[in-house]
């Protein structure tokens, strides 16, 4: 009786102990289980506009510290450029994308800085707080589609996109060429003065209907493969959410 009496808290002990490691381990499981998801983040900035800088600084520290599934892109708008100060990264299709935006989430205007995430959240560029919490929210949401990319450099002038999507319906797939960096000392305008530095600058966007294909990105003249990247997203023709994301360094 005694010796049963010693060897129980021990059996009982062992007990808890494989409990709390089972417990831990399905933790784990679901946890990783859960941060298959994705971030496809689109700035819509200026170099006109005073208020984006920090926003663009956001948006590089965020490209550091989340290396996977995050799908960074910087989309320059053309409307500051009349305000003394024309953004060479700017685009009028950029613009455009941004006015679609604003009327899915029905805003009265479009603005700079903006940020939107999976094509179903929007804020304001500069919070850094709200983006950090926005993309660990989209992280722990399991992807609904899926899509694989092949890219191959033709001798430095464009860019070959080879794709496949799965399980997509009614959908866009968007293509769209990064550049890695950019520096701008801007001369005139509301940012007069500074020098101002890009990540992930959108330079050329396109958009395919078919599930399977390949596309053609015009590499901008002086430029080289290396320093550009290809992150393609599937994206509902409707509602505009995003359901999938990859990327490709370029060599």
């Amino acid at each position: 009786m005694k010796k049963l009496l010693i060897i129980l808290p021990v059996l009982l002990l062992m007990l808890f102990l494989l409990i709390s490691f089972i417990n831990k381990n399905n933790f784990i499981k679901i946890k990783e289980k859960n941060m298959q998801g994705f971030a496809v983040v689109e700035l819509f900035t200026s170099e006109g506009c005073s208020s984006c800088p920090p926003a663009d600084e956001a948006l590089a520290k965020v490209s550091k510290e989340f290396k996977n599934n995050v799908f960074v892109l910087g989309f320059h708008v053309d409307y500051w450029n009349q305000l003394g100060w024309k953004d060479i990264y700017s685009n009028a299709d950029f613009t455009n994308r941004q006015k679609q935006y604003a009327s899915t989430f029905n805003l009265t205007s479009i603005y700079t800085p903006q940020i939107v995430v999976n094509g179903k959240t929007e804020f304001v560029g500069s919070d850094e707080n709200k983006l950090r919490k926005t993309i660990s929210q989209e992280l722990n949401i399991a992807n609904t589609s899926a899509i694989s990319i092949d890219v191959k450099n033709n001798d430095n002038k464009f860019i070959n996109v080879d794709y496949k999507v799965n399980n997509a319906n009614n959908d866009f797939i968007n293509f769209a060429l990064v550049q890695l960096h950019a520096i701008s000392d801007v001369k005139k305008g509301e940012n007069e003065g500074k020098k101002l530095q890009h990540v992930n600058v959108v330079r050329v966007f396109k958009m395919a209907t078919n599930n399977a294909g390949n596309i053609n990105l015009l590499i901008p003249a002086g430029m080289v493969a290396k320093d550009f990247k290809v992150i393609a997203f599937v994206q509902n023709k409707n509602d505009l959410k995003i359901t999938s994301a990859a990327e490709k360094l370029l060599q």
